[in-house]
């Protein structure tokens, strides 16, 4: 289907988008998935029959793509049967897929120190150590401006995070002397680290590249990404006992749930529970009271 017919239907979808406020990055990648729908299609999607839907559902599924992949899809195809052409027979008839529920990768706190003093220069360092020691999203991170930081109350505004919800986070001393070196350094405007066109911010990919080439330089044999970082974060807070409700409220979190799978993975907390075979061998092993 040629743009120029597309034109019109794609207009009115953007719209339906800016009406309820989804984010740029969300518009384009619903308008990609549509253009891609139409091609497996051949003719216009707003044609399309439960059928059609069916076998391109299928046809992803059966062609190696990711849950996360197929679910993002699903959400593009009932936004825009529902919202878009009000074909609510359509919309009601895709479903998510349940996402198996992994463990992520966290870092030790040698580790953290030691792939944050790999960091290449002093702009990713001072970025990642932003992504630990508040735990930030990396879209978070890169979005920061340098009116976020507040030294006087010594904590950091992250503004419309995941959700469109504003938050704080903790600045840490250690945290606020490197964000000075790189303020002092660099003398940014605006945003807290510019990409190579100042008046635009770093991107997640620069800051991707730059966390894979530090953890490569630390050695550090785990899969780590931006994300890591806010893992480690969070199980390091809980390793601290800081209370779980609190590290939700730090992270963002719109259900604590999202924040208990820490506690999968906090090895320093699990280690200090006594096991209750340990227990019932103390109490067989304790010598009998004197008659």
């Amino acid at each position: 289907m040629t743009d120029e017919a597309m034109s019109p239907l794609r207009r009115r979808m953007i719209e339906d988008m800016t009406i309820r406020k989804l984010a740029p990055k969300t518009q384009r990648d619903y308008v990609q998935r549509i253009k891609k729908f139409t091609a497996f299609l051949g003719h216009s999607p707003d044609t399309a029959t439960f059928e059609e839907v069916r076998r391109y559902q299928l046809h992803l599924a059966t062609s190696g793509v990711g849950v996360s992949t197929l679910n993002q899809s699903v959400a593009t195809l009932r936004f825009f049967f529902r919202v878009t052409l009000g074909r609510h027979d359509i919309a009601a008839h895709t479903t998510f897929i349940h996402e198996p529920r992994k463990l992520p990768v966290v870092l030790s706190p040698e580790e953290v120190a030691r792939f944050l003093d790999a960091a290449p220069g002093l702009k990713y360092k001072a970025a990642l150590s932003v992504a630990y020691g508040g735990g930030l999203r990396v879209s978070e991170v890169v979005t920061l401006k340098v009116s976020d930081i507040d030294s006087k109350r010594m904590v950091i505004r992250v503004e419309q995070g995941k959700g469109r919800k504003d938050r704080y986070v903790m600045l840490s001393p250690h945290l606020l002397e490197l964000l000075r070196a790189w303020y002092k350094a660099a003398r940014p405007q605006g945003w807290l680290f510019p990409g190579s066109n100042p008046i635009r911010p770093m991107t997640t990919r620069q800051l991707t590249r730059a966390c894979h080439a530090a953890a490569h330089m630390a050695e550090i044999g785990k899969r780590v990404s931006p994300h890591t970082l806010r893992h480690s974060f969070a199980t390091h807070l809980l390793e601290q006992n800081i209370d779980i409700r609190v590290i939700q409220v730090l992270l963002g979190h719109a259900k604590l749930d999202s924040t208990a799978l820490y506690t999968r993975v906090a090895t320093k907390t699990i280690r200090a529970i006594m096991s209750p075979l340990d227990h019932i061998t103390r109490q067989l092993t304790q010598p009998e009271p004197p008659a």
